[in-house]
């Protein structure tokens, strides 16, 4: 099975509703607290890298229509 930004979407609305959860309390609460912050942490480097990946590419584009050459690491592929 492959991830997709969709799943993190998924993930995401999940954990909102578990912080939302009104019977939630105490050390249960704070414990979802921390794990949301986990998730967010996560999440954001997953968009981050999703946002790399993406701009390399019109990068890659625009140097293609340019005839010119971009970085290997760059390639995202």
């Amino acid at each position: 099975m492959r991830n997709t930004l969709g799943d993190l979407n998924n993930h995401l609305f999940a954990q909102l509703e578990r912080l939302s959860d009104e019977e939630l309390a105490g050390d249960k609460l704070a414990d979802e607290i921390n794990r949301a912050k986990a998730v967010t942490s996560v999440a954001s480097q997953i968009i981050a890298n999703g946002t790399l990946v993406l701009e390399s590419i019109k990068l890659a584009d625009d140097r293609m229509n340019a005839n010119t050459t971009i970085p290997q690491m760059l390639e995202g592929r």
